[in-house]
């Protein structure tokens, strides 16, 4: 998103998201008015690793790359090595890996813990979780599949280590988009934020799907995975900031400029990747920060 709002030519973007992807945008597009609806509209994983006590653990970890997630703040983004995303993280830890690297990783505890079982590399992991899928609860998945035998499990990465445990396939928004529609099954059961359930039943109306359980027996509701913070998005708060041009996300100047050295990083790799360089060749060996 951020990067589309960088390359195309309008002056002022609106980000209908959270804090931190409207302060990203910004650090990509200095220069542009960036707006969003809501600035309270937060992230638990951006208010959950502060940039003071993140800077001391970095401090204490002096040499590991720091890598950390994209629900971050600018401050902290400023403070890394790598800013990486759920579809590319685990590409890119591989290759720090391959080249002998020790990781610190921030802040979502359970993407980390799923990409040093994926990769094998040495990571030490900032104690963060994601408030919606953190919440997600496997003895109650299981119920469900038995429930609906056929259906096959979509889970996000930032979901407990026992559920992605029970998953047919695992990945981020966009990889679970992509199974969804390759998968030769009638049913599925997913999770990650209820919100793409739209989306997923529009693309695949041959096929049913099933919110994956968060709460327990004594739980008021059994499928509560939504970001309170990204329903804070409305038309309403859209149309107003673009009457108004209230709301505008503004980053400190000299802290942009050093969070934007690990996005770019980031999309450099990608980019590369995309293009079928080698991974040998995709990663500087610029050591901790």
């Amino acid at each position: 998103m951020a990067r589309f709002g960088r390359d195309h030519a309008a002056q002022t973007l609106v980000v209908s998201g959270v804090r931190f992807m409207g302060e990203t945008a910004k650090i990509l597009s200095p220069e542009k008015r960036v707006l969003m609806p809501d600035l309270d509209a937060t992230c638990s994983l951006d208010l959950g690793c502060p940039v003071d006590e993140f800077s001391a653990f970095c401090d204490a970890h002096p040499d590991r790359t720091v890598v950390v997630y994209a629900n971050t703040s600018a401050a902290v983004k400023a403070r890394a090595d790598w800013v990486v995303t759920s579809s590319c993280a685990l590409d890119i830890v591989r290759a720090l890996k391959a080249q002998g690297q020790k990781i610190l990783w921030a802040p979502d505890r359970h993407l980390g813990g799923y990409i040093q079982r994926e990769t094998g590399a040495d990571m030490v992991l900032w104690n963060g979780a994601c408030i919606v899928h953190d919440e997600f609860k496997a003895f109650e998945l299981q119920a469900l599949m038995k429930e609906h035998p056929l259906a096959k499990v979509l889970v996000h990465p930032e979901a407990p280590a026992d559920v992605v445990a029970l998953a047919d396939a695992v990945g981020s928004t966009s990889a679970i988009l992509k199974a969804a529609r390759e998968i030769n099954a009638p049913e599925f059961i997913v999770a990650t934020d209820n919100g793409m359930m739209h989306k997923l039943r529009t693309l695949n109306p041959g096929k049913t799907f099933f919110e994956a359980p968060t709460a327990g027996n004594s739980a008021t509701c059994k499928s509560c995975a939504h970001c309170p913070w990204m329903a804070m998005n409305g038309l309403v708060g859209v149309a107003q900031v673009l009457e108004t041009g209230a709301n505008e996300v503004h980053v400190d100047a000299a802290l942009g400029l050093r969070a934007r050295l690990p996005i770019d990083r980031m999309l450099a790799f990608t980019a590369a990747l995309k293009n079928g360089q080698p991974m040998a060749g995709l990663v500087p060996n610029i050591g901790a920060a």
